[in-house]
């Protein structure tokens, strides 16, 4: 004979986890500690890129010197000119996130750069088209910064896609 179990319909609002349980030590940045968030990854191909941004700006509020390395295809992420009809425009639901918390980040005191490199020879992407506070960098850059992370024994997350 099976045996039906029954249990509670979850319903909007209920908790289905135990949210309040917390099980390693909130750290916060001592002062003058980095990190370095490296993205070379297409934007909307799955969830890395905005994870990266969101887990980014969580460092800036637990009191980390934030840098964001844009190269590769990451340089997209820094598009000030997405947006469907019209620039600024969301074609979709969360279309423009990455842009958001792009602006959210510079605002709160990260650094954000993106390679001229993939900029220029990849995507035919302007300097002009980046995201107000985005800044530009040279190509050799992208092995100096991940030497500067390196060398201020920062922390490092590192995300390729392709």
């Amino acid at each position: 004979m099976p045996i039906t179990v029954e249990t509670p319909r979850a319903e909007p609002g209920g908790s289905l986890y135990k949210t309040e349980e917390k099980l390693f030590e909130d750290i916060q940045a001592n002062p003058g500690e980095k990190a370095f968030i490296f993205i070379h990854s297409v934007p909307f191909e799955g969830s890395v890129s905005l994870v990266n941004l969101l887990t980014a700006t969580r460092l800036v509020r637990k009191g980390f010197d934030v840098s964001i390395i844009l190269y590769g295809p990451g340089v997209l992420l820094a598009s000030r000119t997405r947006g469907y009809p019209t620039v600024g425009t969301e074609g979709f639901p969360g279309n423009l996130a990455v842009n958001r918390q792009i602006e959210t980040l510079l605002k709160e005191g990260a650094k954000v750069y993106a390679c001229r490199f993939a900029m220029g020879a990849l995507y035919g992407f302007r300097e002009e088209d980046l995201i107000d506070g985005v800044q530009a960098f040279n190509p050799l850059d992208v092995l100096d910064s991940a030497l500067t992370a390196w060398r201020a024994g920062a922390f490092q997350l590192n995300t390729w896609t392709v």
